[in-house]
């Protein structure tokens, strides 16, 4: 399986998350100790935070990182030749879910593990007893605001979710999903999932540019999708992520 992305990148809060504050429509959070990146656009702490996701979780990975892809994407492409997507959902129609699902991938518990410790670290790092700011910066991803000249080199300037419709987010919610029902950090995914689904509703209807910085949504608009995905429980995230491309909330 090829490292891109879209299947990689984004592997990678909940109802705490506050639905009225500015800062969670447009990602304007306060200003940090970062120094400035001539022509860089929105929230200087989100872009930071996805930046640094793409360079330990493609770019630059450590041994431990490399070891365990090296494990992982053969046991999906060996295990679920159509897609992890299509096994996790087809699964999820069965009457032993969610038992079965965590059957599935349980053989590859301890790579989930590498991978839950690689994305929480980098969340902890920037947003550590922060789920308002990490909340913004979900929000900032999913618009296409986040605008990083750093990476022009490469597939984009904009930190979002890759293609058009952006499949990585059902691809990380199968890993999230994986992670709580292995007991990896449950509680945390479980938290951080109604943001993944809310990122996903908004670029769904944001449809953001991936190579020029975008405007942000109507602010009501966000508040409503707020409202609907923030509190969202794992089974009816669940529910929500079997709809493919767009969720239904967005119709």
């Amino acid at each position: 399986m090829t490292l891109d992305r879209r299947s990689l990148l984004k592997l990678g809060a909940g109802a705490a998350v506050a639905v009225a504050g500015t800062g969670l429509l447009t990602g304007t959070a306060e200003a940090s100790a970062l120094p400035p990146v001539p022509g860089m656009l929105g929230d200087r702490t989100a872009n930071e935070l996805w930046y640094q996701l793409d360079e330990i979780a493609l770019y630059h990975p450590a041994q431990e990182v490399r070891d365990a892809y090296a494990v992982l994407f053969p046991f999906i492409q060996q295990n679920a030749p159509d897609g992890l997507p299509a096994k996790w959902r087809a699964l999820s129609l069965e009457p032993g879910y969610p038992k079965n699902y965590a059957e599935f991938v349980k053989p590859v518990e301890p790579q989930l593990r590498t991978l839950s410790a690689l994305q929480l670290g980098n969340f902890d790092r920037f947003y550590r007893g922060d789920e308002e700011g990490l909340g913004r910066a979900f929000a900032a991803f999913g618009q296409g605001i986040l605008y990083d000249p750093r990476r022009a080199d490469v597939e984009s300037e904009v930190h979002t979710m890759d293609g058009d419709p952006p499949s990585g987010y059902h691809f990380w919610h199968c890993i999230q999903r994986a992670q709580m029902l292995l007991g990896i950090d449950r509680h945390r995914w479980a938290r951080i999932d109604p943001l993944l689904g809310f990122a996903w509703a908004l670029q769904s209807i944001a449809k953001p540019d991936h190579r020029h910085v975008n405007p942000g949504l109507p602010r009501e608009q966000v508040r409503a999708l707020a409202r609907y995905w923030l509190p969202r429980s794992p089974a009816e995230l669940d529910h929500d992520f079997r709809a493919t491309p767009y969720p239904d909330s967005t119709r």
